[in-house]
């Protein structure tokens, strides 16, 4: 379908409430990772006053993964009872008392916010896609790539502020809390949504099976791949480093760099991608960087920011890519949403995979070698799905086979 065929979506010629909606789907994206990293850089305090050993610490950063794996594959079938934008406003007040449950010294309460947490960001992973598709189905790339940019910024944010904010006020706690509050804030401008019409509403619409085309798949390994990747880095980078002799403000540096150095990507990326007959020099572009980072890490870690911004590059795009392809290889928000899904809830499960065998390979072999060396591994067989999933040629759902 060209550009100028498209539908011109809900908000034609209503300029106010168009910018409220670009408002809700941006901040909504800068909540979905925050409450997750911020633990990272404050690992040693919060497991002094929860009293846990790494093995449970280690939960904290994995069972949102495993929400993300088996909450996404429901997004469609409560998508069809229940308008988008309600579920996007459930999400939000579900990951402000997931954050706040995590503040708790209770470690069983804490595993129950971490649980809500990763279900409310697993469930707006998922429906953002096919909003981006309905809200504004001429400008997929730029709001892609603006939705990319906020989620990475609020990924960034995240690691970067928490140390800081820590010392500024004395407490874990209210780098913490932080990431309680804002979704609340976002619900302001999710409310006047619920009044929009024209918005593609999946309960009177025929489920849709991706499961035996091969793009869908190809999307999904490469969903999964880029995750893994992102999630290993987040979780082990500062290890790495500090074992590499750097202190703990050098590592959190480079581990927020990993977020930040990503955003021109996360913008330009898709907007390049939708104008693109296939994506496979994007695939490609992606793929070197990530691999080099990753090498340089291995032989000379003191060079500490640039791999870690070589690899924040390859992050970006690999998740612009991932994020494009829902978009640009399905016909419709119905198919956007049940790629997104389809990606995200066997992509995660794959992800989620990653930090600990990567922390098990590293504790077998009392080195990081291993590990890096895997993860270049894994590099190549990213570029092989990307590669097939950049074709241009959309996904055929099971029921039109």
């Amino acid at each position: 379908m060209t550009m100028s065929a498209r539908p011109a979506g809900p908000f034609s010629d209503r300029p106010l409430i168009a910018s409220l909606a670009v408002a809700a789907l941006l901040l909504t994206a800068a909540n979905l990772r925050g409450g997750l990293v911020v633990v990272g850089p404050l690992v040693m305090e919060i497991r002094d006053t929860l009293a846990i050993n790494a093995s449970a610490f280690s939960l904290l950063t994995t069972l949102p993964l495993l929400c993300f794996g088996v909450v996404s594959i429901a997004v469609p079938w409560l998508s069809r009872r229940c308008a988008p934008q309600q579920l996007a406003i459930t999400g939000l007040l579900l990951i402000s008392l997931g954050v706040a449950l995590r503040l708790l010294e209770q470690y069983p309460l804490v595993i129950l916010g971490t649980l809500l947490l990763g279900s409310a960001i697993a469930m707006l992973n998922v429906l953002i896609p096919g909003l981006v598709k309905s809200f504004f189905p001429r400008q997929v790339g730029l709001m892609t790539g603006l939705y990319s940019v906020t989620l990475s910024l609020g990924a960034g944010l995240g690691v970067y502020l928490a140390v800081p904010l820590m010392e500024q006020f004395g407490s874990w706690r209210h780098p913490v809390a932080l990431w309680a509050l804002l979704p609340l804030f976002c619900l302001l401008f999710w409310l006047p949504m619920l009044r929009v019409s024209g918005v593609e509403r999946l309960g009177n619409l025929a489920r849709i099976s991706l499961w035996r085309d091969k793009v869908a798949w190809a999307i999904t390994l490469f969903m999964g791949l880029q995750s893994l990747y992102f999630y290993s880095m987040a979780t082990w980078l500062p290890k790495i480093l500090l074992e590499s002799g750097l202190d703990a403000h050098q590592a959190g540096a480079a581990t927020a760099l990993i977020n930040l150095v990503s955003i021109p990507f996360n913008l330009f990326v898709p907007m390049l991608a939708a104008r693109m007959r296939n994506q496979r020099l994007l695939v490609l572009g992606t793929f070197t960087s990530s691999f080099v980072g990753i090498a340089g890490l291995w032989l000379q870690p003191s060079a500490a920011l640039l791999w870690a911004s070589l690899i924040g590059v390859g992050c970006g795009c690999a998740l612009s890519l991932a994020l494009s392809f829902f978009v640009l290889r399905a016909a419709n928000p119905i198919q956007a949403t049940a790629l997104s899904a389809m990606a995200q809830s066997i992509g995660y499960l794959l992800a989620a995979l990653g930090p600990f065998s990567l922390g098990l390979l590293r504790d077998i072999s009392g080195a990081w070698h291993w590990a890096l060396g895997t993860l270049l591994v894994l590099q190549l067989l990213q570029l092989g799905f990307g590669w097939y999933a950049a074709r241009p040629v959309s996904v055929v759902p099971d029921q039109e086979r």
